[in-house]
């Protein structure tokens, strides 16, 4: 099978120009359905919004959610910066968030309100009293490297900006110094970083670039989908990096 030359953002780019009505992504649970140009356009503005708070081409923006449409814009967003998207698990206790954004450098943090039993949103706050007295970048001494964090929900914390706040602050960032960084990009930078532990020890972060993860698409779609029409029902959590023959089926 031949390689992509081409990164998340540019395969993005692509689909919006040569299939822009067909369908991108559809839920089953809510009322959210975008044709390919909507979804690229959707994650220009939200690309945009994320550099205008600063993420620049090799920051890490974590994503702490199922999968919610704001997962997928996530991904596609910080691909377009050239930004490396760390995915947390959902089951993920205080102490193994802490781990994870520390060891990573995480610059933005997008999160949910919580799952299940899980409330990311008391964990946040205790791992970061000061964000409810923040009204800018956050100054952590044991997290230094994080800035932000997204809420992706209805009533925004104290804190915390909300995702759609994202679009806002992307439709006021120039086009030109956004479209200039996509040229840097390259389809062997690193665009994800995937922790799991593998071993009696602590998560290390796999890194996967562009190539990988468009490589890993073409070849699930040229080996299960049809060529006309062909759809895709995702069940597996987007955060995993495990699937296999028997979980796709």
């Amino acid at each position: 099978m031949e390689f992509i030359e081409n990164t998340l953002g540019g395969v993005l780019d692509d689909l919006s120009k040569n299939n822009p009505n067909g369908w991108a992504v559809r839920y089953t649970d809510r009322n959210y359905f975008r044709t390919w140009k909507e979804l690229n356009d959707e994650a220009d503005l939200i690309a945009r919004g994320m550099m205008s708070l600063g993420v620049k081409k090799g920051d890490h923006v974590a994503i702490w959610a199922t999968n919610t449409p704001e997962w997928i814009l996530t991904l596609f967003a910080a691909a377009k910066i050239g930004a490396v998207l760390v995915t947390v698990n959902t089951n993920f206790k205080i102490f193994e968030l802490e781990y994870l954004l520390r060891q990573s450098d995480t610059k933005l943090l997008v999160m949910i309100g919580g799952f299940k039993n899980n409330d990311y949103v008391a964990t946040v706050n205790e791992l970061l009293p000061e964000l409810k007295t923040t009204s800018g970048e956050i100054e952590s001494e044991h997290l230094p490297f994080l800035k932000r964090v997204v809420f992706a929900g209805k009533e925004t914390p104290e804190g915390m900006l909300n995702f759609e706040d994202l679009k806002i602050l992307g439709g006021d960032f120039p086009v030109e110094i956004y479209e200039e960084n996509k040229k840097t990009l390259n389809t062997h930078d690193v665009v994800n970083m995937q922790y799991t532990s593998g071993t009696t020890g602590t998560p290390k972060g796999a890194m996967l670039t562009h190539g990988n993860l468009a490589a890993n698409a073409l070849q699930m779609a040229a080996w299960r989908l049809p060529e006309e029409h062909p759809q895709a029902l995702a069940v597996l959590p987007l955060f995993s990096s495990c699937l296999s023959e028997d979980d796709a089926l």
